[in-house]
Order: C-alpha cells, then structure tokens, then sequence
C-alpha cells in the first residue's frame, strides 16, 4: 500500500466524506473514489459504506484505522525534511477555529495579511465548540485563536497578548458622558454576552466576588451585532478592551473603562503536537504570531 492510499484511508476516515477528503488532499473527487475501489479490493471488503451519517467504516476498516495511521505518520515523519510550504504558490485551505471575538479582531488584519503572502491559499472560519479538540487532532482543524482556556491542556500554546474588559455605551447615551461611575452600572440596564471566549464567566465571578449586581436586559449568544444594538439603545455592556476598541471604530458607541476591577485573560492560538512539525501549520502560526503578538 502506498502513501497516497493510506492518506486517502485516513481522510476519509476522520471525515467520512470522499469531496471533503478530496478537499482536504487536494484530490478530485475521482481520484479519491478510484483509491478507495482499490484498497476495497485488496482488503476484500468495502471499508466504507454510505449512509445518512456520512461514509461510515466497516468492523474491519475500524480495525485498520489506527495501524494504518501508524504507518502514515512514520512515512510523513521519514519524509518531513523534504516537505516545503511555499505560501506564495501554495493552494492550500486552512480551517481556523475562532470565537466570535477573534472574528472581529483578527480575522480582517489575518485575511489581508494572507492575501498578500498566499493570493491563493483559502481559509475557512470554524467555530469554538465541544469537537474542536477532536478536530484540531485529526486535521480537520488547523488551529484554534482566541480565550479557550479548556484547549489549554493537551495541546501546543503560544500567548499573543493579555487583556481586560472595558464598558461600551452609545455615544449619545443620555445619563452616561465621559465616565461610567459605580453607581451608574448599578443604576443602568445590561446586556450580558455569552459567546464563547468573551470571558463572560470572568466578569460574572468578579461581579460576584465584589457582591455587585447589574440590571441585566437582555442577554445574546453572539457578539456580531452588538455594536449596532448598543448604539441605538441605552444598554451597557461589558466586553473586551479590545472588541471595545473595534465597536468604537465600526459603531457610533463610546469605550469606558469599567468602575469595578475585572480580571485579565490571555488570547491564545492552539494546535495539536501532531502538527508541531507540519510546514505548513507553523506558517500559519507564525502569520498569526507576526500580527497579534505582543512582548
């Protein structure tokens, strides 16, 4: 069996579809099904049958998964020292795993910077959720950028920068002027956000901590959106400093530091060890790394 079938095998068994194994390898469509009809007849069964649920492995596919990987991963290693990513020429689709905060901080700067480097590579934007492990250790994810603190075990960090949070008003709100007072956030209504990686569960713990309660209004799972929302209403939220600094600029709202001391947090991007080495993987990071790290 030859490299290109174990990669086939493998592709198709961590995402159970022959188009986005293709995708993924940079294969047509055909290519990868010929490859399957050819591992199909030398292990005599059919590894992979269709359902509604995707290309689902047979009893003995399953059983082949991992020393087929295995052997996969001597052969990359073996090999590494010839692999070059070249971003200028290079067609290749990268998936980032981002929170709704990183869509608004980084995923601007990271596109232009992308598209003058690598006119022709594409990335997808997933988002944060209970698989994105699973998916950063079988490939199907690059890399994951923003407050995650539960990816922090288990997985290669790099820290970008530190933040706190900051209250953001529209700017024509008419009680709050150049400075929010205790008694103002006490007084005034709230939204609260709870989209992963605002560090929502911070602010509630050091509200808590500080027996302090606010008038909670309304409450979103998302953050796109709340710039609009703040500037035509008198609401007051809690964010990021630096998803404040964006609102300011995107939105007639105004950025007020907060009258209670909050915590900072650290904004990280994450991958998996299996892809320590990978040229392609550290290009990305160190794109990231050139934009949003901070000494």
């Amino acid at each position: 069996m030859d490299l290109k079938l174990l990669m086939v095998f493998d592709e198709v068994y961590k995402t159970r579809s022959v188009s986005r194994a293709g995708e993924n390898l940079g294969l047509p469509q055909t290519s990868v099904s010929l490859a399957l009809a050819r591992m199909r007849r030398q292990f005599n069964d059919p590894l992979f049958v269709r359902t509604g649920a995707g290309m689902m492995p047979t009893p003995h596919a399953a059983a082949l998964a991992r020393p087929l990987r295995e052997a996969l991963e001597l052969l990359r290693v073996a090999m590494q020292q010839q692999v070059v990513f070249d971003p200028s020429i290079s067609s290749r689709l990268f998936r980032i795993a981002m929170t709704d905060i990183s869509h608004l901080e980084f995923l601007p700067s990271l596109i232009n910077k992308v598209g003058k480097l690598a006119p022709d590579v594409r990335v997808d934007v997933l988002r944060i959720t209970s698989d994105t492990p699973k998916l950063l250790e079988s490939g199907e994810a690059d890399l994951a950028v923003g407050f995650m603190p539960e990816l922090e075990a288990g997985f290669y960090q790099q820290k970008l920068f530190d933040q706190t949070f900051a209250c953001v008003v529209s700017r024509a709100h008419p009680r709050i002027g150049k400075r929010l007072t205790e008694s103002l956030f006490k007084r005034e209504k709230h939204v609260v956000i709870t989209a992963p990686g605002t560090g929502h569960e911070l602010v509630e713990q050091a509200l808590a901590r500080q027996r302090i309660e606010r008038r909670v209004a309304l409450s979103l799972p998302t953050l796109p959106g709340v710039g609009n929302l703040l500037a035509n209403t008198e609401l007051v939220a809690t964010v990021p400093e630096r998803v404040a600094e964006t609102l300011v600029k995107i939105a007639k709202v105004k950025s007020l530091p907060a009258p209670f001391r909050f915590p900072s947090f650290s904004i990280k991007q994450h991958w998996h060890e299996r892809y320590q080495q990978d040229p392609a993987n550290q290009w990305l990071r160190s794109t990231v790394a050139d934009l949003f790290l901070e000494e």
